[in-house]
């Protein structure tokens, strides 16, 4: 490693797991990354390949130089912003570490609380058939699966980096019979399946394209911009996902969808102009409203 100009410490004792991390935590502070002693740990985790505890037990412990370069390398991807998930290829979700890669949404906390919504309407020994628009990484369809293992999920995704990797965390957390992937736009895939569901699920593209330039670098400049954006509004998506619905759930289904804040109330109303009633919104561990559902109402 070579250290910033202004840092004078002496290297006399070496490239020690303190010292790395000591030394990555104040460059990537330099570097405007926020929780930068935390990610210095799981940075130097990875490139030791042990278990982020273990570093406390080797404080005093030289690096290789095989560890050091890796370090370095990965040190500087995350100095020009690149997510810390992609760098190290894994994003935990609800106790389960899922592969995730460019081109893949990162699974995220407040997600979890979507999914606990979801859980909350499905009964633990019932079957039930749930359908998820936009699965990313699978984290959510894959969640659901493992919670409820009497449930079969149909998700679908436009992208095809994105069917390649939830397969492959599908595999990994042994939920391929209970989970089918579909390749394509929102609802399209399942048009002439003739299918219903007890209830959908969805995280959609929900931010405004005018709130670009306010996003941190590692999302702007490396998430997938469709799984981002939704015009002007940020509601493109959401509207498509409200109308077409309707077709694909039975009565007393359940819609569920994770929203900005500011968009709760509005997408509620949207929900009971389209037929569903007893629409709730739900606040994330932030408090802040983020997962809006209604129930189908049963058809006259």
């Amino acid at each position: 490693m070579n250290a910033p100009a202004d840092q004078t410490a002496s290297t006399t004792d070496g490239w020690t797991v303190q010292r790395i991390l000591e030394w990555t935590t104040t460059f990537l502070k330099q570097k405007g990354v926020e929780s930068a002693r935390l990610e210095a740990e799981l940075l130097l985790a990875h490139a030791r390949k042990c278990q982020r505890i273990r570093l406390y037990t080797d404080f005093g412990t030289l690096l290789t130089d095989s560890e050091r370069a890796i370090m370095r390398e990965l040190v500087q991807r995350r100095a020009k912003r690149e997510p810390l998930a992609y760098i190290v290829g894994t994003r935990e979700f609800y106790g389960r570490s899922f592969e995730v890669g460019p081109g893949i949404l990162i699974p995220r906390p407040e997600t979890e609380t979507l999914v606990d919504a979801c859980l909350d309407l499905i009964p633990k020994e019932e079957p039930r058939e749930i359908l998820e628009v936009g699965f990313g990484s699978g984290c959510i369809a894959i969640t659901i699966a493992k919670q409820r293992p009497q449930c079969a999920v149909v998700a679908t995704d436009i992208s095809e980096v994105a069917a390649n990797v939830a397969a492959r965390n599908c595999e990994k957390l042994g939920v391929t019979t209970q989970v089918t992937l579909l390749l394509g736009d929102t609802l399209e895939p399942l048009k002439n399946a003739g299918r219903r569901f007890d209830g959908l699920v969805s995280n959609p593209p929900y931010i405004r394209e005018d709130e670009r330039d306010s996003l941190q670098p590692e999302v702007a400049m490396h998430e997938p911009g469709t799984a981002l954006f939704a015009g002007t509004d940020g509601l493109d998506v959401v509207r498509r996902i409200i109308a077409q619905a309707p077709a694909y759930l039975k009565p007393g289904a359940f819609l569920s969808m994770e929203l900005d804040p500011a968009q709760c109330e509005t997408v509620g109303g949207m929900l009971e102009s389209a037929g569903f009633e007893s629409v709730v919104i739900r606040r994330d561990l932030c408090g802040s409203e983020r997962v809006v559902t209604g129930v189908f109402a049963a058809q006259s």
